[in-house]
């Protein structure tokens, strides 16, 4: 935390806005990088004065969304192409495919928002929902509905925060080992399944 506000406090307003933009960015694409640390430090110094909190909220909440959106797009453009041939045959099989189908159009809305609090999944399920054809408008809705919750947290918690700012992060940061964990379930959970089915096909 305090490397982010070293940091952040070191920039002029104009560039705080940008390295928040890139972080919300890209989580979608690269997990591991702690970008609820630095929304909780831009909200912060959204306490100081030196930006406002609003902006701040806008300009991540929109990048966020907004790379969340680039990548489904991706995924709708040619994920099916890349599962079709070669290694993305082996991966997903043409009976996979209609699996994940149907199981984004019983249940991708709730899925999607759901990941949104999900290290990992934030950035796989998007993806894959546009490799599974869901509609735009099922994927947008729940995109931000979920990041104007966690990433309107993040800032307001930073902004009260106060003198409080490392309880704070300590208080995020075993929420977020809690929503790991979970996440390492639902993975395991997943891989269970897809080995199970696997067996049961005779596939070797």
């Amino acid at each position: 935390m305090e490397e982010a506000l070293d940091l952040l406090t070191g920039l002029p307003p104009a560039l705080i806005y940008v390295v928040l933009a890139a972080g919300a960015v890209v989580e979608n694409i690269l997990p591991v990088v702690p970008a609820d640390t630095f929304i909780l430090a831009g909200g912060f110094i959204a306490g100081l004065g030196t930006v406002r909190p609003v902006p701040v909220f806008l300009v991540v909440w929109t990048f966020n969304v907004g790379a969340a959106v680039g990548v489904y797009a991706l995924g709708r453009r040619y994920g099916r192409a890349f599962f079709r041939s070669g290694a993305g045959r082996r991966l997903m099989s043409a009976r996979r495919m209609q699996r994940m189908e149907a199981f984004y159009r019983r249940w991708g809305i709730a899925a999607i928002f759901l990941a949104r609090f999900l290290p990992g999944f934030r950035a796989l399920v998007p993806v894959f929902a546009g490799v599974a054809d869901l509609g735009a408008l099922r994927v947008v809705a729940p995109l931000l509905a979920a990041s104007a919750i966690w990433y309107g947290g993040l800032v307001r918690l930073g902004y009260l925060a106060g003198e409080n700012i490392e309880a704070v992060v300590e208080t995020i940061a075993r929420t977020n080992q809690w929503l790991l964990g979970a996440s390492l379930a639902v993975a395991i959970l997943l891989a269970a399944v897809w080995w199970r089915r696997r067996e049961r096909n005779g596939v070797p």
